[in-house]
């Protein structure tokens, strides 16, 4: 079992509160000098000649409703920044019953280049509202991940945000849902009061869809990476792949149209979308291909090209997640983005509507929101024969 100092090396805080210490002057007003340890309550009020009671109601904003005069107020408040004063944290929260800090737990996330921008969201939403955001990361080990939480809960935290690198079912580790939480990326594998925030893969493939359809491809659409059939899945319970599908089939439906074919990766990863359109073509000409994420989509290309097939002119290709490859590629992919900064902010959205609700009434299960993801046009699509 991993040991406490390990953890805790494991566990990186960003400091994204306004309230915390950013040092302290030694020189105060008047000139007198003061040793270099945090400035107390006790320090302002000495320096401002009121009591300790005084300052801390002047401190608070409310000292004119509790008839304290002007010049009183402002002997504080000038004695307070020019110490560089800031309250405790630690008191406060004992006080409030709050830390105004968020744990943020994930596997892979706070090292995926792919997903940084859903710890920016998630930190650019926490700072707004004056919370630090603890992150840990699991690795996808299981004894870490509950290590992690225990921590977390350990320092008090006012809400747990627990993400997954990709999209898919998790087990609930045991006692999450005592406190409020938020599942980033993932849904509950058994039924849970904890509510989900995830990108809308299902509006993602119709999106995807209708890109071919409105480009005016009605024949030869072949899918790279999973399909036709709902049941032709890579294993590993991806939501994505799932979820993916069923909207480009709806779309597809609605307009008369059939996939011509699919082709099932067992990992989403260039090579396999090489040997899975190599595949194809050596049977038949597709007109237009749906990859199920732009690493598919990648090998895709390279196969297009050895059997001197161009992108867009002979084969039109669609893809998901706007991966950074897609717009270094040529001719540049159109794909359908995984929103990461916008999932990281919505994540903290609900958990504060979280922390903030009666949790007496936990029985039904929890909300799933869903996050637009938004499609890059670029240059992969164009009419049949174009």
């Amino acid at each position: 079992m991993p040991q406490d100092s390990g953890l805790l090396n494991r566990i990186s805080s960003a400091i994204v509160s306004s309230h915390e210490s950013r040092g302290v002057n030694p020189h105060i007003a008047g000139g007198h000098p003061v040793s270099p340890r945090r400035v107390t309550l006790a320090d302002v009020a000495k320096i401002a000649g009121v009591s300790p009671t005084t300052a801390s109601l002047a401190l608070s904003g409310r000292g004119r409703e509790l008839r304290i005069s002007q010049d009183v107020e402002q002997r504080v408040l000038k004695a307070a920044a020019e110490l560089q004063y800031r309250p405790n944290i630690v008191s406060v929260g004992l006080r409030t019953g709050t830390t105004r800090t968020i744990g943020f737990v994930s596997d892979t996330v706070a090292t995926s280049r792919l997903a940084g921008d859903m710890i920016k969201g998630a930190l650019e939403a926490a700072r707004e509202r004056g919370f630090m955001l603890f992150i840990g990361e699991t690795e996808g080990d299981a004894e870490l991940e509950r290590l992690l939480l225990q921590a977390m809960h350990d320092r008090q935290v006012d809400g747990i945000i627990l993400a997954a690198m990709y999209t898919r079912t998790i087990r609930v580790p045991k006692g999450m849902a005592v406190a409020p939480a938020v599942l980033l990326n993932a849904l509950p594998k058994q039924p849970s009061p904890l509510p989900s925030v995830i990108p809308d893969e299902i509006e993602a493939g119709r999106v995807a869809a209708r890109a071919l359809l409105d480009a005016g491809h009605r024949e030869g659409i072949h899918l790279i990476g999973a399909g036709p059939g709902r049941r032709n899945m890579p294993a590993g319970g991806s939501v994505a792949a799932v979820e993916r599908l069923i909207g480009i089939r709806e779309v597809l439906a609605e307009a008369g149209v059939k996939p011509a074919g699919g082709h099932v990766c067992p990992d989403w990863q260039p090579e396999y979308g090489l040997a899975a359109t190599r595949a194809l073509l050596q049977k038949e000409r597709p007109r237009a291909l749906i990859c199920f994420n732009d690493r598919i989509a990648l090998g895709a290309y390279q196969a297009l090209d050895d059997f001197g097939l161009k992108v867009p002119a002979d084969v039109s290709v669609v893809s998901f997640d706007d991966h950074p490859i897609a717009s270094w590629m040529r001719p540049q992919l159109t794909t359908v983005a995984l929103p990461h900064y916008e999932l990281g902010r919505k994540a903290v959205d609900v958990l504060f509507t979280e922390i903030g609700r009666d949790r007496e009434d936990d029985g039904g299960e929890g909300e799933v929101h869903r996050v637009p993801m938004p499609i890059r046009l670029r240059e992969s699509v164009a009419s049949p024969g174009a």
